[in-house]
């Protein structure tokens, strides 16, 4: 079989090769928003995994979240089947019987911000938690440690919120606030892989961490993700959780590790019940295959060269648009370097075209465009009647729901394909005017 599964993967590496189109035709090419740079090591990779059957999480999974924990410098990673998984298990996490007076309750609050990707919210309401809107500032896309100091209350226990498009929140101001004030807090690292604020990576700071590597990403499995952790107590919690909620942290066909297989005794279940089948928890099954983190640990070691080429996407970007009227353009948080998930764009309230009309003329081109996730959340009917607190006004939040977009600026797009996007940009700036 040696000789013959050489032999398969080689044709994949030759199917690769005839099959991927690099070739760059203006106007008939797509310039994609968002999407994975995939090579024939990634192709060979995936088929290696099927060849071998490892059709469940097993030696590559694990690899995976050996290199993620090292890689941001933490204890642990657990990889889920996707970024919603993991922000479904870090909060659930903080809902555990097992941190006891530490534990949130329903009815707690969650200090978050309305303009965002749903479900880094759903978790919050799906625990019986209540969400704490806070607003966001126009350029950064991020709220403040000032607007988060006021929206915390007598019932706050947590905060959980993203980095806006790669862009880091000021992480360590908010990380020392929660710090003092007693509260969780979870990063939604999902659109930042790599990005650092005050030289440090961003999903180090928190409490929990959570990635996510849908295509969009900065690193893909398919379909996965991962939540990351340096307190071993909650890596436990999130472990269980993951894997249906049972006890064991046994891995699938692993018996008794702990040698004391049947000699637990929990609940009212009696003496020496089979620890594989004791449960401490309502649990999920969220966890990933083999065949995806075979795909994850090829992308891994490519991570720095992808970051360094949004990071240059971006400035290119930022640079050809820069002076354009009516545009307000993004910027950096203050102390961060962001590895970019998108390019912001907001067309000013003032300006004497709608923002649909930019957005057409770029979308006419093959130039791909997405509004800024769901703008205001709370503006979306999933969430009228649900039960949440709004902290202050969201004014901003509301002006990205009606003026602000995103374009690309993934590792997948040539320099040809941001100058073709400035200059679309720029040519409807001349005809608007």
């Amino acid at each position: 079989m040696g000789n013959d599964k050489t032999e398969i993967l080689d044709l994949v590496r030759d199917y690769h090769r005839k099959n991927v189109s690099t070739g760059f035709v203006p106007g008939v090419t797509p310039v994609m928003a968002a999407g994975a740079v995939l090579t024939e090591d990634d192709r060979v990779a995936m088929v290696e995994a099927a060849l071998d059957l490892r059709i469940a999480a097993g030696r590559s999974a694990r690899e995976l979240e050996h290199g993620l924990a090292k890689y941001f410098g933490l204890r642990k990673a657990h990889l889920t089947n996707s970024g919603s998984s993991a922000n479904l298990l870090a909060v659930g996490s903080l809902t555990s019987p097992q941190l006891e007076d530490r534990r949130l309750v329903p009815g707690d609050e969650v200090v978050t911000v309305a303009a965002s990707f749903p479900t880094t919210v759903n978790p919050i309401l799906q625990n019986g938690l209540v969400p704490v809107f806070t607003d966001i500032e126009l350029g950064t896309y991020n709220t403040t440690p000032e607007r988060v100091e006021r929206a915390i209350g007598p019932r706050t226990r947590a905060i959980m919120m993203a980095h806006a498009l790669g862009n880091p929140f000021r992480v360590q101001e908010i990380a020392q606030l929660a710090q003092d004030r007693g509260l969780f807090l979870i990063e939604d690292n999902c659109d930042a892989f790599g990005s650092t604020y005050r030289g440090r990576l961003t999903g180090t700071y928190g409490d929990l961490a959570t990635e996510s590597f849908y295509p969009a990403h900065h690193i893909t499995m398919g379909e996965g993700g991962c939540v990351l952790t340096d307190n071993l107590a909650l890596a436990r919690i999130v472990e269980s959780l993951r894997d249906w909620g049972r006890d064991c942290w046994c891995k699938p066909g692993e018996d008794n590790r702990c040698f004391r297989r049947f000699e637990h005794q929990m609940g009212s279940l009696p003496h020496g019940y089979d620890h594989k089948y004791i449960f401490s928890h309502v649990g999920y099954n969220l966890k990933a295959t083999d065949v995806s983190a075979a795909l994850g640990l090829q992308q891994l070691g490519r991570i720095d060269a992808f970051g360094a080429a949004r990071r240059r996407n971006w400035a290119r970007l930022r640079e050809g648009l820069d002076g354009l009227p009516h545009l307000l353009l993004p910027e950096a948080t203050p102390g961060s370097d962001p590895s970019w998930f998108g390019f912001a764009i907001t067309v000013r309230p003032d300006a004497p075209f709608a923002p649909a009309a930019l957005i057409d003329h770029l979308e006419s081109r093959k130039i791909a465009t997405r509004r800024f996730f769901a703008g205001n959340l709370t503006r979306h009917p999933a969430y009228e009647g649900r039960t949440c607190r709004v902290s202050g006004t969201l004014a901003n939040s509301d002006i990205t729901t009606g003026h602000t977009f995103w374009i690309g600026v993934h590792p997948g797009l040539a320099d040809e394909m941001i100058d073709y996007s400035i200059d679309a940009v720029t040519e409807y700036m001349k005809l608007s005017h």
